[in-house]
Parts: structure tokens; sequence; C-alpha cells
């Protein structure tokens, strides 16, 4: 039986191991701060050095991240013009497929032939057109060989898990609504909507009741869980996620469906998905011989409530969303907020820890654990939309997107457990241990530092280097050179903020079309966002270094305005 580490271990040399590793991350971020000012006071030239050489560091990896995000951008266009639905009725044969793309192709060239030379347009449009399927053809040729493994789209039931604790109906009903609109058989699809025992009968009845009303005979069946907290259980996603699935085993044994042909997808309850997400998801899993050993991720954008939010708030999920999109081109992505998985893995690993804060990305290294290190993440390049936060007021909007930072901050708690996971298994190769370590160590390490290096080691050195360094050439030329690098470091946002302005989600009608320049002029802001982004993760590291572990999952609160 297949056991994974405990966070909350009462054994001595395990709790040991524990606090080790839990003790890492906080402790170099903490190291890095008093080195900044330990180095610049005494060695000021070592620090002015140190600066430079990190300065350097940090443009290379903004063209890294801009050149990936872009790449991952175009994908997702890409994928936002293909039709999924016909790829997963016609791939179950691809030969058959293979030869009908052949002939569709080989027509349009003679279509091609047959035109006028001066209809520059149309004829660019039916070249466009021949290159994409002749991509398509290659894709589907790979694919002949092993035809046998292809399933058939028809076997495969999807099941759409939306967790609510407070969360009013009107919150939820776009959600769900966006299933019922998807591009994919609702006959294959299970709603199952995981409320909270300890919420107020008073609201989730009535928000129950409206919910299956609505959708009651939409899809193949539209099932309430309510959730109680048992004892050594947290009051978080992860438990409740947890206990509907074992619930959604007994109802599946009863009906005889066999877990392989189960996808699984725990979505946050705003998660607005895109019509073709589920005919791509199932294009994917049919296709992929390690389905079994597959995450498949969308891409996450907060667009449901972007044009309400503020100008501080839009930043940091502006910036959340390219985050993802980079990550979206690399292996070593980590499942994220909404995403799925299949329900026969699931099941053989034990679902999801129930004393854990974060749910959506522990899932992906107790599965790797499980399958020793052979376990990766499907990027689906098609977003899936999400509230971006918004409260009553603009100071609470600010706060509550602190507390939401923090939570996603706090993930670095999968840290120690996933080092006691992976070091002792002896069949996961040492040079995946050690990229798995740097990984989750450099990207947590990097979003609590980085920030307050650029902004405070720069002068340091002058400020606390004494007169004899204070009046050397390396001093004079030091803000000068950090200056002119970090204007070379800003060509990121002369991608990103085109990127962004054209990825915008309709304007409202009650909004006036100067508020455009709002969102164009947010990036002034830009300086003061990165220190506050910064806040949350020190502020999580620290917190599991010093034991004062959260008690409970912060659900951020959602309105509508």
């Amino acid at each position: 039986m297949f056991k994974f580490p405990d966070p909350k271990t009462i054994d001595p040399q395990e709790r040991k191991k524990q606090r080790f590793f839990e003790v890492i991350p906080g402790a170099m971020t903490w190291s890095t701060f008093a080195l900044m000012i330990g180095v610049s006071w005494f060695f000021p030239v070592a620090a002015a050095i140190a600066i430079i050489v990190f300065d350097v560091y940090f443009i290379l990896k903004i063209i890294f991240i801009t050149y990936y995000s872009l790449k991952g951008h175009f994908k997702m266009l890409e994928g936002k013009k293909t039709d999924w639905w016909e790829r997963c009725q016609n791939i179950v044969h691809p030969e058959e497929y293979a030869s009908d793309l052949a002939l569709r192709i080989q027509a349009m060239r003679t279509s091609l032939k047959e035109m006028p030379f001066f209809d520059i347009r149309k004829r660019w449009t039916v070249r466009s057109r021949i290159k994409k399927e002749k991509i398509l053809l290659k894709e589907v040729e790979k694919l002949v060989p092993i035809a046998s493994e292809i399933w058939d789209w028809r076997s495969i039931v999807h099941v759409v898990f939306l967790p609510t604790a407070n969360e009013p109906a009107e919150i939820i009903e776009p959600a769900i609504q966006s299933l019922a609109d998807a591009n994919f058989p609702k006959s294959q699809m299970i709603i199952v909507l995981g409320t909270e025992e300890r919420e107020s009968p008073e609201t989730r009845l009535p928000k129950v009741e409206y919910l299956t009303k609505k959708f009651q005979g939409v899809f193949r069946d539209f099932l309430v869980t309510t959730h109680e907290v048992a004892a050594g259980e947290m009051r978080c996603k992860a438990s409740n996620a947890a206990y509907a699935s074992k619930k959604l085993m007994a109802y599946l044994d009863e009906r005889q469906i066999d877990y392989k042909k189960v996808i699984f997808s725990n979505f946050d309850c705003d998660s607005v998905a895109h019509p073709e997400y589920f005919a791509a998801l199932t294009y994917a899993y049919i296709t992929t011989p390690k389905r079994l050993q597959r995450a498949y991720q969308p891409i996450p954008v907060y667009h449901n409530t972007l044009w309400d939010t503020n100008a501080i708030v839009r930043m940091i999920v502006t910036g959340s969303s390219f985050w993802h999109l980079y990550q979206s081109t690399r292996r070593e992505m980590v499942t994220f907020s909404s995403h799925s998985e299949p329900f026969d893995t699931l099941v053989k690993v034990g679902f999801w820890p129930v004393n854990m804060i974060s749910e959506d990305s522990i899932i992906y290294w107790k599965c790797l654990s499980y399958f020793d290190g052979d376990y990766e993440v499907y990027p689906i390049h098609l977003p899936i939309s999400l509230d971006a936060v918004l409260a009553e007021t603009y100071w609470k909007t600010i706060k509550n997107q602190y507390k939401q930072n923090r939570r996603w901050a706090y993930g670095i708690e999968n840290f120690p457990i996933t080092m006691r996971a992976i070091w002792p298994n002896k069949k996961i190769a040492l040079k995946t241990k050690l990229r798995i370590s740097f990984e989750m160590l450099e990207g947590h390490y990097t979003w609590a530092t980085t920030a307050f290096v650029l902004a405070f080691l720069g002068w340091l050195p002058l400020a606390l280097g004494g007169e004899i360094f204070r009046t050397s050439v390396l001093a004079h030329n030091l803000p000068l050179i950090t200056q002119y690098l970090m204007q070379i470091s800003l060509m990121g946002m002369f991608v990103s903020i085109p990127l962004s302005m054209l990825s915008l989600p309709p304007k409202p009608e009650k909004y006036h079309w100067t508020r455009y320049f709002n969102m164009l002029f947010q990036y002034v802001l830009f300086p003061i966002v990165a220190l506050f982004s910064a806040f949350p993760a020190i502020d999580s590291q620290t917190r599991i270094m010093t034991k004062n572990y959260f008690g409970d999952f912060w659900v951020t609160e959602k309105i509508r305005k």
C-alpha cells in the first residue's frame, strides 16, 4: 500500500526530518536579507559585484521567461482556434483520419491554383489552413503505430468537482453554465457540488436547491455532497475533495464504471471553462499512452472580475497568468488551481492529504512520488477563467489579495513532505531528485527575495560601505551600472504590456472606453506591486519556519458587481 509522508507526523525521526526541511526556505530568505546588510557593511566591493552579477542574471531570466510566455500565448491562441471536438471524433481511427487530412490538403492545394493571383487575402487564408492541416497530419501519422492504444472518446466520463464553502449561487452558476455550454456531450459529464456542513443551512440549502433545479437533467448526473470535517482533518479544500471522491467511488462502483475511464476535474467554484476544454482534455487523454501518469492543466486567467477590481490586483493576477503561460511550455510544470487528473490515479495514491492547506500542487507531488518520478503535467493550451480578488472596499480588496497570495505562497509546505517522499525512494534518479529540490526552492526563494534585492541592494553598499568605498570608481559607477541594467530588464514589459492588453476580456458596457487607459497605465505600479507580492512569500516561509502554521484554508471572498 502506497504511503505518503504525513506533515503532522509524531514519529520522532520523521518529525526531525520534517522540521529540518521546514526551516530551509525561511532560513535561506532571511539569511539573504542579513547578508545584504552584513556584506554591504563589511565587504562593500563584494556586495557591489554581487548586485551587478544578480542584475545580469535577472535580465537573462526575464528574457527567458518573456520568450516562453510569448510561446505559450501563441499556443493558447492556436488552441482556441482548434476544433478539438472534431479531432476527438476522428482520432479513434488515425489511419483513416490521416487519409482524410491528406485528401483535404490536396483539395485546398488544387483550389489555391485556381484562385485569382491578386486575391491575396483569400490565398493567404487557404495557405494558413494548409499549414495547420499539415501540422495536424504529422501529429496523426505519429499516432498510427500506436492506434491500438488510442481509446474511444465515447468511453470517457468527465467528473467536475466544484467545492463551495460560503460562495453564493451567483458565483457558482456561471461555472456550471460554462460546462453546460461545452462542446462535448453532456451525457458524459457528471457535476459534483461539494458543499460544507459548517456552512449555515440557511444559505447552503437554498443554493443547492436552486442549482440542482436549474441544471438537473442537463448532465449525466448532478451530485451534491456535504463534507463534515472529521478528526485529524483541516477545514480545507483538500479534505472536501477527498470526501467527495470517496462518495464518487461508491457511485461509480454501483454503476460499474471503470475508474480508468473517468477524468476528475478539480475546479474552483468560479472556474469558467473554455467551450473546447473538455474536448481538448479528452483528445489528450485518449491519445496519450501514459495517460494515467499525467495531470492535465488549462491556463488560469482571471477574467471574471478583471474589469471590476483595482489596478494592484489586476497587475498581480495578470502576472500570475503570464507565469502559467511560461510554465505551460516546460516539463517541470506543476498543477495549479483548476486542473484534471485520472480518477484511477487519485484512487491509487489515496486522494489528497486532508491536513494540508495547499491541495492543488500537493496532489502532483504525491502522484510523482507514487510513480517514482515518472509523472508529468500535460498542458491544455486553453484558458479557464477565475475571479480576480474583489471585495466591498478598495482596501479590503488589497487585504484579501494579500491573503490569497499568502495562501499560494504557503505552497512551500509541500517542500518538506516531498523531500521526505522522494529522497528515500531509490527508484527515482538522483538528477530528478536534485531538479525537483532546486525547482521547489528556487521558485519560492526568488518570489520572496528578488524584489528586495533589486530595490535595496543597489544602494546598500553606498549607504553602509564607508567613506573609502564611496570615493572609489566602483561606487561612483554602481548606480549608473544598475540603472542601465534595470532599463534593459524593462524589455520584458514591452512584450507583456501589449500581450495583456490584447488578452483582455470584453469590456462590460457599464464602463466607458476610457477605462482602457486605466488598464494601460496601471503598469507604472509595477515596482510597488513587486514588493507587495514578496511579503506574502516571506510571511508564509516564516510561519512554517517558526511553527506558526495555518489551521484552516482561507477561502477568498467572492462578490460580483
